[in-house]
């Protein structure tokens, strides 16, 4: 019998040599059949066929939240990652620790809410604090003052690869609140995802689910430490007629603006429930057996990383780290050889998902030899 992993994994119909999952994931057959379904059930005006998209995206958050392993009532449905950063930054009153080098998502969400309410006050990690820009407990102790009230991190590093240990960030940071952007982990690799108090992500890179999928899950001390700032009728329990502006809930959902968009959270409910059926552990083991990989052939070529080689510290990203003068050749030789990657700032960042086949890893071993047969001359 075929197992759920290896159908999981026949379903990548990528072309070879695709190793940006950690830019964008390539949408899933079963997310493809889901959108196609769905906007024929909208076209036909029934009431009976809306309310079907409406219970599939409505099944996310019950998906999102088992993953999660968190109460579903908590999850919340966003139209990306960053409306879920931004909602839990200007919910802050107080210090928030993060670092200068994340995703700018978390950066402009924190620096925005400053200069906008005067109540949040950045308090940044310099790069120069970091090892290899990875965000450690203990640079997150070291950062902590009085005034501060939370602590915001990715927890799989955009850059480097590296994983966030969030179990111990919460031993050291008490009963602060945890924000965490878990776009490049979330579905990927397993992690105690409740002992955050805010987790943000999005379908459109690992889940294969496309853009507009985005989620925020909010604990209880979470709902009750937060300014709900931007809270639309969603966050309301308003009637028709509205005699006056209701009060906001105290709920998770005082965290949304308007109603989700059900094409998009139909697609995501179909992608996480195919990451429930495999079981991310099998899916991590799959990623982690091609990190392995990719991290073997850049070193019998001689190219540096800055990934961590414990698994437990990262996911799916290798970051690839030559001399400067270097950087530019090695992205042309991994272009050369049909490999799709990202270049930033030094950095060339490949990404390999469970699905990503030996022809990939072949045209990415033939890439580092061209690169490595030019540096000889």
């Amino acid at each position: 019998m075929v197992s759920s992993l290896e159908q999981y994994q026949a379903s990548f119909a990528v072309e070879s040599g695709y190793l940006n999952w950690a830019s964008f994931g390539p949408l899933s057959p079963i997310v493809q059949e889901e959108s196609r379904a769905d906007l024929e059930l909208l076209g036909s005006g029934r009431p009976s066929s809306l309310n079907l998209v409406v219970e599939r995206a409505e099944s996310a958050r019950e998906h999102i939240a088992a993953v999660l392993g968190v109460d579903a009532s908590g999850v919340t449905l966003q139209p990306s990652t960053t409306h879920g950063l931004m909602q839990a930054a200007f919910g802050v009153t107080g210090g928030i620790v993060l670092s200068r080098d994340e995703f700018p998502s978390l950066p402009v969400a924190v620096t925005r809410a400053a200069e906008a309410l005067h109540v949040v006050e950045p308090q940044w990690i310099e790069p120069d604090a970091l090892e290899n820009g990875w965000v450690t407990p203990e640079a997150i102790e070291r950062a902590l003052t009085p005034a501060t009230a939370a602590v915001a991190v990715s927890l799989v590093d955009y850059r480097s690869g590296h994983r966030a240990d969030i179990a111990a960030i919460r031993e050291v940071i008490g009963d602060r609140l945890l924000i965490v952007d878990a776009i490049q982990g979330f579905g990927v690799v397993e992690a105690d995802y409740a002992t955050a108090d805010v987790v943000c992500g999005n379908g459109y890179k690992w889940l294969r689910a496309g853009r507009g999928t985005g989620f925020a899950w909010f604990s209880e001390r979470a709902i009750d430490r937060l300014t709900p700032v931007f809270s639309g009728v969603t966050g309301t329990d308003v009637t028709h007629p509205m005699t006056q502006v209701p009060a906001v809930v105290s709920e998770a959902r005082a965290f949304t603006v308007s109603p989700y968009d059900p094409i998009a959270h139909a697609r995501q409910a179909a992608a996480v429930h195919e990451v429930r059926e495999v079981g991310v552990a099998a899916i991590e083991a799959a990623v982690t057996e091609r990190v392995d990989r990719i991290l073997e052939l850049a070193a019998s070529a001689g190219v540096a990383t800055i990934t961590p080689s414990d698994p437990a510290r990262r996911a799916g990203i290798v970051a690839l780290k030559p001399p400067a003068a270097e950087v530019a050749p090695l992205a042309a030789s991994l272009a050369n050889a049909g490999v799709t990657s990202t270049t930033r700032a030094g950095i060339v960042r490949v990404s390999a998902h469970a699905g990503t086949d030996e022809q990939t890893l072949s045209l990415f071993a033939e890439a580092l030899q061209a690169f490595a047969a030019s540096r000889a001359w």
